[in-house]
Parts: structure tokens; C-alpha cells; sequence
């Protein structure tokens, strides 16, 4: 699995990690404080039920807490929802997180892939429903998407929903993402309207706690949701976890500051390697997708510097990076560290 995800600085030198798209502002201090406090929970097992932790998401989201289901991350939920579907074809459009295909495979069904080309700004959702055919059982989708950071048009969404819904196709949206986007953009609001969709979140990003390890689905459709609990373990998020979900549960202003502030920072950034001859493909997420003809990746971790390097997303090829958005002074370092490697190779 080495080289699939970003974040290794564990066989890296890395004073800068712009590889992984975390909350620049950091974990919030109620969620800090809330860790501290489960380690006197440590000699207990964590509730298997969940109750504090539903009772608080539920709040947060406006969902009932029958449709919630909570993982160890969403990487946990995706492969709990392809086994307790078991799709004969899913369909996933690329390139796109590895984590559906990854999860996909565990049903040993066919995938079928619908490919997003830079030339089409990696749009092209018209080749995605002759896709969808009946023999389709599972279709993956992120919103924003990753690497590529785009949105879908709602209008456009709402059109593959029902699409799928009238061929007995199951959607996973993943909005992992969706919370650094400015406006209304999730279809949270709506996932009672689609039996068939299943909404995939998570507080990794959102609260910068990858660590932590805390995910949650949403689905209106009880039997299936009740199929997807089967294929996961009885305790499988921890007190640290569910104490750290019900902190986070309370942090709607921090959310929204977060959302401004990675959008001044992203024009930032863009505005700055654009000038630097960097191509930038422009996203709405907490990250870019950049192009380069130089080997950025080389160069920036010569300068102790970690980005992504996404020649191993299906679709895309050498040349393809991905850089989280930062603070301004991380920020500031990067764009020095590509304008040093710029000029030593004019030299």
C-alpha cells in the first residue's frame, strides 16, 4: 500500500507535509481536550452502541440517528458498504480517491471505469451515464473530488441520483471534502429523497485528526444500512474516537471560519504558482492539482518539503501533483521552495 496515500513522513525527511489535505487551522482545542480526557476511559471497552456519539452527529447533521453509521474512517465504511452490497459491476469515475478501488476489489466483481481527461478540465460527466446500465449495481462519487478538487453541478448530481435510483444502482458519495467549500453544496439535506444514496463523511480532514480514525455514513434505506452494520467489527471505534466525534459535534463556527480561510488561502497559492509557470487546475476543495513538466516532487523533498505525487491515480500520468492548502506562512514556504527550484533550473 506505499505510495497509494500521502502523509508519509514516517520514511520521509519532512519539515513541511503539503501531501496530506487536513484542516491548516488545525484541531480544535475542545477536540484536543476531549482526547485528553478519554485516556481515564482506556481501561473500559468504548460503547458498543454509540449512543453520546449518535445522539451528537445526529444534532449536527439534522439526520435521525437510525441512519448513522460510524466507522474507523471512511476507508472502513466504503468496504463494509461494497461487502454488504457485493456488487457484480461497480462503476467508478477516475481519477478518484484509490480507496474505492481498493474497497471495490474486496467484492471481486467488475469495475468499470469513467475516465476525466485534464483537456476536458476533468468534467465530461456525459460519458458517465451510457455506464450505467442495469447491470451496474454500485456506482462511487466524491464531491469535491480528489485529486482533481472539483464539484459536480448539483443540478447534474441530482440527475445521476435519479438515474441510478431508476435502475437499481446504489450511489456512495463521499463529501469528505465538502465541509472547505464555501455555500450549500451537500446533498445531505436531500439523501431522504434517495433511498438508493449513501453518504460518506468523515472528521479526519474536517478537524485534522487522521489519526483519530473517525467516520460516519448516512443512508435512509434501513434494511441495507442494517447490512452494511453486519460487515462491521462490534467495537470498532474507540473511546478516544467517539469522545473526540462528540466534541467536533459542537464546532459549526469553527467549521465555517475554516471554510473562508482555506479559501483565501487556495486563491493565494494558485494565484502564486500560476506565476511560477506551474500549471494549477482550479479546485474548490482544501487542495490543488497542479501539473509540471519538472520533477517537483524530487526538488521540494530535497528542501524538506512532502507533496503528492499522483502519477499512481488511475488517469493520471508523470507530471501530476496534489498540494494541501496551508497556513499563510506554510504556504509562503512552498512557494519560495518552488521559485528556488525554478531558478536552479534556469541555470
Amino acid at each position: 500500500m506505499r505510495g497509494i496515500h500521502g502523509g508519509d513522513i514516517y520514511r520521509n525527511p519532512v519539515q513541511y507535509d503539503f501531501s496530506v489535505n487536513t484542516n491548516p487551522l488545525g484541531m480544535p482545542a475542545a477536540v484536543r481536550d476531549a482526547l485528553h480526557r478519554a485516556v481515564e476511559n482506556c481501561g473500559h471497552y468504548p460503547d458498543i452502541d454509540q449512543a453520546e456519539l449518535k445522539k451528537a452527529v445526529s444534532g449536527m447533521l439534522g439526520v435521525p440517528e437510525k441512519t448513522l453509521v460510524f466507522g474507523n474512517g471512511a476507508s472502513e465504511l466504503f468496504m463494509a458498504v461494497v461487502r454488504g452490497i457485493a456488487p457484480k459491476r461497480t462503476v467508478i469515475p477516475v481519477p478518484s480517491f484509490y480507496g474505492y478501488e481498493y474497497a471495490a476489489k474486496a467484492a471481486a466483481g467488475e469495475i468499470v471505469y469513467c475516465e476525466r481527461k485534464a483537456q476536458e478540465d476533468f468534467g465530461a460527466w456525459e460519458k458517465l451515464p451510457a455506464l450505467l446500465t442495469k447491470e451496474a449495481d454500485l456506482l462511487f462519487l466524491a464531491n469535491p473530488n480528489n485529486p482533481t478538487g472539483k464539484l459536480m453541478d448539483r443540478k447534474e448530481l441530482r440527475s445521476v441520483l435519479a438515474c441510478c435510483r431508476e435502475r437499481g444502482i446504489y450511489v456512495v458519495l463521499d463529501e469528505c471534502f465538502v465541509s472547505f467549500c464555501e455555500g450549500e453544496v451537500s446533498m445531505l439535506k436531500e439523501a431522504g429523497h434517495y433511498e438508493n444514496l449513501i453518504l460518506v463523511s468523515a472528521f479526519t480532514k474536517s478537524f485534522a485528526i487522521p489519526g483519530v480514525r473517525l467516520g460516519y455514513l448516512v443512508c435512509f434505506d434501513e434494511e441495507l444500512l442494517q447490512r452494511i452494520r453486519r460487515q462491521l467489527p462490534e467495537w470498532n471505534v474507540s473511546a478516544f474516537a467517539q469522545a473526540a466525534g462528540i466534541a467536533c459535534a459542537g464546532q459549526g463556527d469553527y467549521l465555517r471560519r475554516m471554510a473562508r480561510y482555506v479559501k483565501g488561502e487556495r486563491d493565494f497559492l494558485e494565484e502564486g504558482l500560476r506565476a511560477l509557470g506551474i500549471t494549477v487546475f482550479s479546485g474548490e476543495a482544501n487542495f490543488l492539482l497542479l501539473y509540471s513538466d519538472r520533477d517537483l516532487y524530487g526538488e521540494l523533498l530535497e528542501q524538506g518539503i512532502l507533496i503528492r505525487d499522483c502519477r499512481n491515480f488511475r488517469g493520471l500520468s508523470k507530471g501530476y501533483y496534489r498540494i494541501a492548502v496551508k497556513s499563510r506562512e506554510e504556504n509562503e514556504i512552498l512557494l519560495r521552495a518552488v521559485k528556488k527550484t525554478a531558478e536552479r533550473e534556469r541555470k
